[in-house]
């Protein structure tokens, strides 16, 4: 299947294995269960695996499944208490990443979408697309709790803006070593620094109101230094 918006294949392959490498390593960053040699792979292998007779990327063999590692289930679990000894489940679960290349991305397209993730039982869907979602369409999205849905331009994931030289390490704090910072320093959560999430490192990252996320940068004095955020909706 040739690419819908026409273009020379082999700079188009070359462009969605970018993107296919950021959302593996993006998924292996949060936490999911991936293989090195899948967050790397080489142009050759995605040429074989991925390209069509035509020498494009075929989108719809590109999708694929993660499940999430014990330390990131850990960190996605309320710690048991005394009026809670038994531990609800974790908010997180297998998450499933699906590329579209259609021209145009709408309700009917972001529902199939939903209704994909909702059948197979995935706690999490990342919807690659190479178009704009319809705003109409995205308005969809905060109905369907506790289903996790997130959208990402392709042009978005050419780049993984982590690897960049600038960007301090961000790293997500448990709801237990949430409230260990609290507690440590007499705060409220209301009170530290705040980070949105459609910050482009927050998105990166799967990040959720409420939480919290250390930043750990460097310093020529002191070596490295932790900050922390509260995030909250944009």
């Amino acid at each position: 299947m040739g690419d819908e918006f026409g273009g020379d294949p082999g700079r188009e392959l070359i462009r969605m294995w970018r993107c296919y490498k950021t959302a593996r390593q993006m998924c292996a960053d949060r936490g999911y269960q991936l293989a090195e040699s899948e967050l790397d792979i080489s142009l050759d292998d995605f040429r074989r695996d991925f390209a069509d007779a035509n020498g494009y990327p075929d989108r719809r063999r590109m999708n694929f499944s993660a499940r999430p590692t014990d330390e990131m289930i850990a960190k996605y679990s309320d710690p048991p208490t005394a009026s809670r000894p038994n531990q609800p489940p974790p908010a997180i679960g297998t998450v499933w990443v699906e590329f579209n290349g259609e021209p145009n991305v709408g309700i009917k397209q972001l529902r199939q979408f939903i209704h994909y993730i909702s059948t197979n039982n995935f706690h999490t869907g990342i919807f690659v697309t190479k178009a704009a979602i319809t705003s109409s369409a995205l308005k969809v999205i905060p109905t369907i709790a506790p289903l996790q849905v997130e959208t990402f331009l392709e042009q978005d994931l050419l780049i993984n803006i982590t690897h960049h030289e600038l960007v301090p390490k961000h790293v997500l704090l448990s709801k237990e070593e949430k409230a260990q910072l609290l507690d440590r320093y007499r705060l409220k959560e209301s009170q530290l620094p705040r980070i949105q999430e459609k910050d482009p490192v927050a998105r990166y990252l799967g990040l959720r109101r409420g939480q919290v996320v250390k930043i750990i940068r460097k310093s020529e004095t002191a070596g490295r230094y932790a900050s922390y955020r509260w995030v909250v909706s944009a």
